[in-house]
């Protein structure tokens, strides 16, 4: 039920951001900026109402089932993952579907000549994001930790989207760029209890990597054309 939530209320934030950025065109950054800082404050005041507290929430008991999978355990949802990749490759590349989409993010004038609804794939586009950012955020609440912590994602957005970056738009790509820097924060946690760094650098590893790679590394990542661009019938 958590999950489910987790995914219809993404989808709303979503929807949020899509009636801004598509149907009054605002600009996509301060809308995204915006949707932000509000997320920043709304966990505390439900928390308030819900658990008396701003910060956390109340242990969940049955949080969502680990698997066995190597040395240790994993949440289903990273193994779901893992699997997802292969099927939005399928969509993207290989379905009609997939085509449009592609279309509507490289060149929406030829796209609507060809009857795709722009507007339409547009708003399911934002959506369907909306939706799996919620998802990832119900994995950290109550997949890979049992309660909720205000802040916990702690950056974790801005990562995925240089990953998008690094991984230069594909799924492909995307899934070595998030192996890329779970394996920073995995070795960042494993410094951690050790004297080989102060802290504070062992902490800082995932985000300098991701500067890094913004900096230019990665050589020249082509977003769709239309990306960040209103639409103008």
């Amino acid at each position: 039920v958590g999950l489910l939530v987790g995914a219809i209320v993404g989808g709303l934030v979503g929807l949020i951001h899509a009636i801004a950025t598509i149907k009054y065109r605002a600009d996509q950054i301060v809308s995204g900026t915006a949707i932000n800082i509000a997320a920043l404050g709304a966990p505390s005041i439900v928390l308030q109402v819900l658990y008396n507290n701003t910060s956390t929430s109340q242990e969940v008991k049955n949080r969502l089932p680990l698997i066995s999978f190597g040395s240790g355990e994993v949440s289903i949802l990273v193994l779901i993952a893992f699997l997802l990749v292969p099927v939005v490759w399928w969509v993207l590349f290989k379905t009609p579907w997939g085509l449009r989409l592609r279309a509507v993010g490289e060149h929406p004038q030829a796209a609507e000549t060809m009857g795709v609804n722009v507007i339409r794939m547009r708003y399911t586009a934002v959506i369907l994001s909306g939706m799996l950012a919620g998802i990832a955020g119900a994995y950290l609440s109550i997949g890979f930790l049992n309660q909720f912590i205000r802040a916990m994602s702690a950056g974790a957005g801005f990562i995925a989207l240089a990953a998008l970056i690094f991984g230069k738009w594909h799924p492909l790509g995307v899934l070595g760029a998030t192996l890329l820097f779970g394996f920073a924060q995995a070795l960042a946690i494993q410094l951690q209890g050790g004297d080989i760094l102060p802290a504070t650098i062992v902490q800082a590893l995932p985000f300098v990597l991701t500067m890094l790679v913004l900096a230019g590394f990665i050589g020249r990542s082509r977003p769709p054309a239309a990306v960040g661009k209103p639409y103008d019938k």
